[in-house]
């Protein structure tokens, strides 16, 4: 069986990774790929945004199914092109994939179908945004309409930094044409939790949970970025937000997709804030997360191609999953400067001894090779994934592997799951 891979991050490199242990033994294509799948299929020099090329090319070799990992892809209707040409593809079609996309559609489906969400108003005039924010006060959250790399939202705990924010994404255009347009929210309260769907356009099975640290520094400081780490599970989803969860968030929200003729087919990803009066929505992902991905598929204690089979075919039920009891923690490396400016070409030191740590996965991300050597080559570089018997097992084996890797410039938070430990004890 032959399988595309579209991406080159920690996400596809655990993708990748998942489905090279199935039974039936798929043989693996990367597009771009990179240090870390290319030791486990072929990578192809053809960009995750490179639509045509990628179609070219499937055209050609017919793939048996093509997993879609990032977003713009998905959102530039790669999964559409593809099913024209007769082609099996594990993603959202370009519709779907708005509830991403578009985050003005995002809340439009949200509120039409009853889903808990923040409060928000929509801007395409800088001046009457900042002028919302000075009637509504701050902390307040100003985010860019589009696609931004996980990094065009701003939780601004005064008005002159939310007002900063609106230059910035509306005037400076630091997040490109993603921020023409803003939404700007009230600032929900609570601890976050990641809840990724598996959907099959009438059915659709929760995963694991996890926790995202998003800000780039300990403690939660900084700025926003693609993720520095994440575990899973996330303590703070208790048994009884689970059936909410279901039904105020997932069925809702599929519900309203199909009377607006839309079939979702894929992974939908939702963000959320437990906030005292429940859970609510922050954001939709319309795949799987980065580095969520990194911490779930490891505790995933069955195949993954029937899976998406089943979410192309109709056929998905929760009877079909199966998970580890253990714990999962993932700590990213990220290069110097980021989530601004970086340095690319550092050679990166002791992935090989980071891996013989027990319950150890190096996954890459911003990675390339160099002649013989591992190089970094993006801003988030590496994902040093552990599972452990509990929470605290997971997170010393995580950071043992991390210590064994070195390359200019490299850091990383230190403090990955530690806050879930400090609350819940060993869990």
């Amino acid at each position: 069986m032959k399988v595309l891979v579209v991406g080159g991050g920690g996400r596809e490199h655990a993708l990748a990774w998942k489905l090279s242990q199935d039974r039936c033994a798929p043989t693996l294509f990367c597009a771009p790929g990179n240090a870390g799948t290319a030791g486990l299929g072929t990578n192809l020099p053809i960009a995750a945004d490179a639509i045509e090329a990628l179609v070219d090319w499937a055209k050609v070799e017919r793939p048996d199914l093509t997993v879609i990992g990032p977003e713009a892809p998905l959102c530039g209707g790669l999964a559409d092109l593809l099913e024209a040409e007769g082609l099996r593809v594990f993603g959202p079609n370009r519709l779907a994939a708005q509830l991403e996309g578009s985050k003005v559609f995002a809340k439009e489906v949200m509120e039409a179908a009853g889903v808990p969400t923040a409060r928000a108003a929509t801007f395409t005039d800088p001046v009457a945004a900042k002028a919302y924010v000075r009637q509504e006060g701050a902390p307040i959250v100003v985010k860019a309409e589009g696609l931004a790399a996980g990094k065009g939202v701003t939780v601004c705990e005064s008005v002159a930094q939310a007002e900063a924010a609106i230059d910035a994404a509306m005037c400076a255009r630091v997040f490109g044409a993603a921020g023409a347009r803003v939404l700007i929210e009230e600032c929900l309260v609570g601890p976050e939790a990641s809840i990724l769907a598996l959907v099959d356009g009438e059915h659709c099975v929760l995963l694991a949970s996890s926790q995202d640290h998003k800000r780039a520094h300990d403690g939660d400081c900084g700025p926003n970025t693609g993720g520095m780490g994440a575990y899973s599970p996330a303590p703070v989803v208790t048994d009884e937000l689970w059936p909410m969860i279901q039904e105020q968030v997932f069925t809702r929200t599929l519900v309203e997709l199909q009377k607006r003729g839309i079939t979702f087919k894929g992974v939908l990803y939702a963000g959320l804030m437990l906030t005292p009066a429940g859970p609510k929505v922050l954001e939709f992902n319309t795949r799987f997360g980065d580095p969520e991905t990194q911490v779930i598929l490891p505790r995933l204690d069955v195949d993954l191609l029937p899976l998406f089979d089943a979410c192309i075919d109709g056929t998905l039920s929760a009877s079909m999953l199966a998970w580890k009891p253990d714990a999962c923690v993932t700590v990213v490396m990220a290069a110097g400067g980021y989530p601004g400016a970086y340095a690319k070409g550092a050679v990166i030191q002791g992935l090989e001894e980071a891996g013989q740590v027990a319950g150890v996965t190096v996954f890459h991300a911003g990675t390339s090779l160099d002649g013989g050597a591992v190089v970094t080559g993006g801003g988030r570089v590496l994902a040093v994934t552990a599972l452990g018997r509990q929470l605290p097992e997971a997170i010393e084996r995580a950071y043992a592997g991390i210590d064994c890797i070195g390359f200019a410039g490299g850091w990383c938070r230190r403090d990955i799951a530690a806050k879930a430990v400090a609350t819940q004890g060993d869990v």
